[in-house]
């Protein structure tokens, strides 16, 4: 796999080695988990985990770089959003007011503070799980692990072709990127932020086009193969569930056991360190 691309990238480690379907039940665990609780211990605790699961995925920096800059600049203009339409929310929320800077409305407390970090804690904690699962997961052997479960293996088959499609995408934009540049249009570093954001823009027809292309031609090359006539299929690629994959199971379900049980404490889903 390029380097430059985020996709399935095979590797011999521990979580590339567990069943698709593992990953998937360990990341929608911990994701909801993560997202519908406001205790900060419990978001930092997962946080710390994933960045410790990211490493050892042996997942590279220029692999991610690109998705990871994108997701933080848009989560940064969603935190400034909340405090630009709602800067008190925090006070209302822990029920008391600890100004840090300013006057009125607009006052910084740190009781938004506070909510704002734990809200930026919400997007940190689910990028390296997202990335660790489309990583470490063979689509093809994770669409048999989902009819495991007993899920149609035709929505498998949606699933897998979509994570199998995510570094397609990427090279036709490269591709598409390139004669561009060799018909001179600058969309390298060299060239002013404008100018490449409208290059971008300007290659999202033709990438659009060239996908339903794509589309088009595996679907009737799946109706040709009579896809889904059956209730059920044989896999070729099926990996077995062994006991890494019932110790994984069982720690999110300790994590998520935790994290209902810190509601209990906390009265509800905000832990509050004012009171």
């Amino acid at each position: 796999m390029n380097g430059s691309l985020f996709g399935y990238d095979p590797q011999d480690t521990w979580l590339h080695r567990l069943s698709g379907a593992t990953k998937m039940l360990a990341f929608a665990g911990l994701s909801v988990i993560a997202m519908v609780s406001y205790d900060t211990r419990l978001t930092l605790g997962i946080t710390l985990m994933a960045l410790i699961l990211f490493a050892q995925a042996k997942i590279h920096w220029r692999q991610v770089k690109f998705a990871i800059m994108l997701i933080l600049i848009f989560s940064s203009l969603n935190l400034l959003a909340v405090y630009l339409f709602a800067p008190q929310y925090g006070v209302q929320l822990y029920g008391s007011r600890h100004v840090l800077l300013g006057s009125g409305y607009f006052a910084l407390t740190q009781e938004q503070l506070f909510y704002e970090f734990n809200l930026g804690l919400k997007y940190v904690v689910t990028v390296p799980l997202a990335l660790i699962f489309l990583i470490t997961t063979n689509p093809s052997e994770f669409a048999a692990s989902l009819n495991k479960l007993h899920i149609s293996y035709r929505i498998g088959y949606a699933i897998a072709l979509a994570l199998r499609y995510i570094p397609d995408i990427q090279a036709t934009y490269r591709q598409i990127s390139y004669a561009q540049q060799a018909r001179g249009h600058e969309l390298s570093r060299k060239a002013s932020l404008k100018t490449r954001l409208t290059g971008a823009a300007q290659i999202l027809m033709p990438l659009i086009f060239s996908s339903l292309d794509r589309i088009d031609a595996i679907s009737h090359a799946m109706e040709l193969r009579r896809f889904g006539r059956y209730k059920q299929r044989s896999w070729y690629m099926d990996r077995p569930w062994r006991w890494p994959d019932y110790a994984t199971l069982l720690a999110v379900a300790l994590i998520v056991a935790a994290g209902i049980g810190l509601w209990q404490v906390n009265g509800g889903r905000f832990y509050n360190p004012f009171r």
